[in-house]
C-alpha cells in the first residue's frame, strides 16, 4: 500500500479538528506537517449545525464567573462530571474565545459593538455567545475551514476516513489505515501523534438532528485499539427538532435558545404543560425537558408536540433566529404565528474515549478530542453550548501539550503493525450487503429499544439482536466501502452503548431505564475496554 508520514494525523474537521490543526500549525515547528483527513467535505459535521451558541465565560461579561458556570455545569451532569475538568474549561473559555475571535470567528454584538449573550436551559445567567443569530456552529467552522484552507503546513485529504488505528506490541499508536472512497484505496499513514476528532453517534438512531457522518467511527477505532470508552450509555436526545411527519428521519434543530428567548412548549391541545413536570419550565436540563415531551406524545398517541414562539417579538425573532426561521417558512410554517411541530431526537453523545482535557488516551500516541472524547464535563447530561467550548479548548490544549512532545515519526514499525498492513492488503470476498436496509434496521432497534426510555428486557433485546448482525455481517476489520465500513462502527457503537445501560442499574441525567427509576447515591463511571480472548472487560 501507499504510505506517508506527518508529525501529527488529526481525524475529523470539525470545530475540534480543525482548531486542533490550526493551532498546531501556529504553536509548533513540525519538519513532517500535519494531516488533516475528512470523511466528507473539509467542515462538514456536528459542529457545523450547531445553533443555540457557545459558553464564554469571559470578561466582556462581568457577571458571570467561572464558579457559577462550573455550578450549573456539575448541576447538569448528574454527579458524572469530573469537576477539575469541568474547572479546567471554564477558566480557559476566555482565552480561548477572544483567540477565535482574532481568528475570523464573528460572534453577534448590540449597536454599541459589545458582545451580546442569551441564556439557555439550566444556566444561571446570560453567558451564550452566538455567531449569524442562530448559526454559531457555522460561524466558527467556517471561519477556521478558511485559516486551515490558507495554512501551507496543513495538508487536508478529503472523502477518507480512517479505518484502523496502527498499534503496535507496546500499545503506542503509530499511524492508521485509511480508506479513500473516491479512489476506492487504502493507504497507511505514519505519526507520533494520531488525533481523533470525529464527532458523536447520533446516525444510529432512527431520528437525529447529526448529520451523516455520526456513525461512531472514532470510537470503533479507539476500542479496537484497546482504549478506554467511557460513559457510552449517555446519549442526550434534544427535546425540539423539527418534526413534520413519522417520515422525517434526519430532523432539523431547533435550537434551545429559542425557548431561552421565551418560547413555550405546548401540547396538541395548547396547553403549556412544563410547568408539570420541573419548575424552571422549558429552561429545565435537557433531559427533563425530553422525557417531558415524550411523555406528552405518549400520553396522547401523537408523534409531536409544539413549541410557540409567537409571544416574542417579531422583528427579534427574525433577527436572532434568521436560520430557523427560513428553515420552517420553507414548510408553511411562519414561526411568528404559527406553533412549530417538535420532538426529541439523538443529538449528543456525553461518553467516548476517556480523555484528559489535552486529549491524552489511555493508548500513548492517541489523541481524542471534541464530542467523540470523555473528559468528564458533561457527565450524565451536557450542559447545553458546553458542547462546542469544549471542542475549542480541548484543541486548543491539545496543541500546548504536543509543543513539549517529541513528534517525530515512528521509525520502528514492528510485527503487530505488519499484520494490521497485512490484513487491509489482502483481497476480500465480494459478498453483496443492502447496507442501506441494514443500517435502517439498525436504526429502528436503536430507537425502540434504547431510546429516552429504557427497560432490561428491552436493552438485553437489543443486544441479542445487535450480536446477530454482528455474526451476519462478515466484515469485521476490511471492507469493501464507506457504508460497509459505516456500518462495521455502527454495530460497534451500538453494542458499547447497549452493553453499559444495561450495567447501569439507575437512572441518571440523560439514562432513564422504567426498571430502575432510583438514582443511586453513588455516582460511578461506565469503564470499558476491548481485551485480547475476550470482547470486553469492565476496568476502574
Amino acid at each position: 500500500m501507499k504510505y506517508s508520514e506527518y508529525s501529527v494525523v488529526i481525524v475529523g474537521s470539525g470545530a475540534a479538528g480543525l482548531y486542533a490543526a490550526l493551532k498546531l500549525s501556529q504553536e509548533i515547528e513540525l519538519p513532517d506537517g500535519i494531516l488533516l483527513v475528512t470523511k466528507s467535505g473539509l467542515g462538514e459535521s456536528n459542529s457545523l449545525y450547531a445553533q443555540g451558541g457557545i459558553v464564554g465565560v469571559i470578561h466582556q461579561n462581568p457577571e458571570d464567573s467561572v464558579n457559577c458556570h462550573v455550578q450549573d455545569t456539575l448541576k447538569a451532569g448528574a454527579g458524572l462530571c469530573d469537576a477539575k475538568a469541568v474547572e479546567y474549561i471554564s477558566s480557559a473559555s476566555d482565552e480561548v474565545i477572544n483567540d477565535l475571535i482574532s481568528s475570523g470567528v464573528k460572534f453577534d454584538r448590540d449597536s454599541t459593538g459589545e458582545l451580546t449573550f442569551t441564556l439557555e436551559a439550566a444556566h444561571s445567567i446570560k453567558r451564550i455567545l452566538h455567531s449569524g443569530g442562530d448559526a454559531t456552529g457555522r460561524g466558527i467552522t467556517e471561519a477556521l475551514r478558511q485559516k486551515v484552507l490558507e495554512d501551507d503546513n496543513i495538508t487536508v485529504i478529503e472523502n477518507s476516513m480512517a479505518v484502523e488505528l496502527l498499534v503496535d506490541s507496546d500499545k503506542e499508536c503509530k499511524g492508521a489505515i485509511l480508506y479513500n472512497e473516491l479512489t476506492e484505496e487504502h493507504e497507511i499513514v505514519y505519526t507520533s501523534a494520531l488525533v481523533l476528532a470525529t464527532g458523536g453517534v447520533g446516525q444510529l438512531y432512527q431520528y437525529t438532528t447529526n448529520p451523516e457522518g455520526a456513525t461512531g467511527d472514532g470510537i470503533d477505532l479507539a476500542y479496537n485499539a484497546g482504549a478506554v470508552i467511557q460513559d457510552m450509555e449517555f446519549i442526550q436526545f434534544h427535546p425540539t427538532a423539527l418534526a413534520l411527519s413519522p417520515n422525517n428521519k434526519n430532523r432539523f434543530l431547533i435550537s434551545e435558545a429559542v425557548r431561552g428567548e421565551g418560547a413555550k412548549l405546548i401540547n396538541n391541545h395548547g396547553d403549556e404543560f412544563m410547568a408539570k413536570y420541573h419548575d424552571k419550565r422549558e429552561l429545565a436540563p435537557r433531559d427533563i425537558v425530553t422525557r417531558a415531551i415524550y411523555s406528552e406524545m405518549t400520553r396522547e398517541h401523537g408523534f409531536n408536540v409544539f413549541l410557540n414562539a409567537s409571544m416574542i417579538d417579531h422583528n427579534k425573532l427574525s433577527r436572532r433566529f434568521p436560520t430557523i426561521a427560513k428553515k420552517c417558512g420553507e414548510q408553511g410554517i411562519d414561526i411568528s404565528k404559527k406553533p412549530i411541530p417538535v420532538a426529541p431526537a439523538a443529538h449528543y453523545t456525553m461518553g467516548g474515549i476517556k480523555a484528559t482535557v489535552e486529549g491524552k488516551t489511555s493508548i500513548n500516541g492517541l489523541y481524542a478530542i471534541g464530542e467523540v472524547a470523555s473528559t468528564g464535563l458533561h457527565g450524565a447530561n451536557r450542559l447545553a453550548s458546553n458542547s462546542l467550548l469544549e471542542c475549542v479548548v480541548c484543541a486548543y490544549e491539545l496543541a500546548d501539550y504536543l509543543s513539549f512532545a517529541n513528534l517525530m515519526p515512528p521509525k520502528k514499525i514492528d510485527n503487530n503493525i505488519r499484520q494490521i498492513i497485512e490484513v487491509y492488503s489482502a483481497p476480500i470476498s465480494d459478498e453483496d450487503y443492502d447496507i442501506q436496509t441494514l443500517k435502517q434496521n439498525l436504526k429502528k432497534l436503536m430507537w425502540n429499544n434504547v431510546g429516552i426510555i429504557r427497560s432490561g428486557e428491552k436493552l438485553q433485546e437489543a443486544l441479542t439482536e445487535i450480536q446477530k448482525m454482528k455474526a451476519d455481517f462478515k466484515r469485521t476489520r476490511k471492507c469493501l466501502n464507506k457504508d460497509e465500513y459505516e456500518y462495521r462502527n455502527m454495530l460497534t457503537t451500538a453494542e458499547l452503548i447497549i452493553t453499559e445501560a444495561l450495567a447501569r442499574k439507575e437512572s441518571r441525567g440523560a439514562h432513564c431505564r422504567s426498571d430502575y427509576k432510583q438514582t443511586n447515591s453513588q455516582a460511578i463511571h461506565s469503564n470499558i475496554k476491548k481485551q485480547e480472548n475476550k470482547e470486553l472487560i469492565y476496568v476502574k
